[in-house]
């Protein structure tokens, strides 16, 4: 669904309306993107990181407290910890793969802060995948599986963590798609900035 950004007012909240009893029914979250040409689009599955909830689903259940981008980071260092894995590494893999939304879904499956498959977080015994601390210690477990696979080699660590690791293998490298390229092109960007600048919050990283 796609609405032109410029068409404010009460035109846009009768259209943000009507598209809350659209998904209603899906009892979904409701993200929204505007893209380059200032058109917003929205969805209740967003495929990339430039979308941002417009409606929150209310949830009958709970996955747990609402977390803070502290709340955030205190996950990471402990699942860093845990599984000797670069904090700033983790922080960059969560950036490109949800922003930092732990609700995140995408049209092929992949859920949670990590964005973990159901298969990657059934490996890991990730019972729910929109828990923060349950999805970034799988996430971060499945980070360490692959280090030791692929000898600690970054490029083909992140390739697999994207594609899978018999596309890396398959291939001898970072396979031939264009989303897999981009996708290691820009967490490997995200850590080497994050690595020069030294401690930085979340929530700086969330805005830049």
């Amino acid at each position: 669904m796609q609405i032109p950004a410029e068409r404010s007012g009460w035109l846009a909240l009768s259209i943000l309306f009507l598209v809350f009893f659209w998904f209603d029914r899906a009892s979904a979250d409701i993200f929204v993107y505007k893209d380059s040409q200032g058109v917003l689009h929205f969805t209740n599955v967003p495929n990339h990181s430039g979308f941002r909830v417009a409606i929150r689903e209310q949830r009958g259940g709970s996955s747990g407290p609402s977390l803070t981008p502290e709340n955030y980071d205190q996950l990471i260092r402990v699942a860093a910890g845990r599984h000797s894995v670069d904090p700033d590494l983790i922080r960059a893999v969560i950036r490109v793969e949800s922003d930092f939304n732990a609700q995140a879904r995408s049209h092929k499956g992949a859920q949670g802060l990590m964005q973990l498959m159901p298969e990657t977080a059934k490996l890991h015994n990730v019972s729910d995948v929109y828990d923060a601390a349950e999805n970034i210690d799988g996430g971060v477990r499945h980070l360490r599986l692959l280090f030791d696979h692929f000898q600690g080699d970054l490029t083909r660590i992140l390739a697999a963590y994207n594609a899978g690791i018999k596309a890396v293998e398959k291939y001898g490298g970072v396979p031939p798609y264009a989303e897999t390229k981009e996708y290691v092109r820009r967490v490997l960007g995200h850590y080497e900035r994050l690595r020069k600048k030294g401690p930085v919050s979340i929530q700086e990283l969330v805005t830049r």
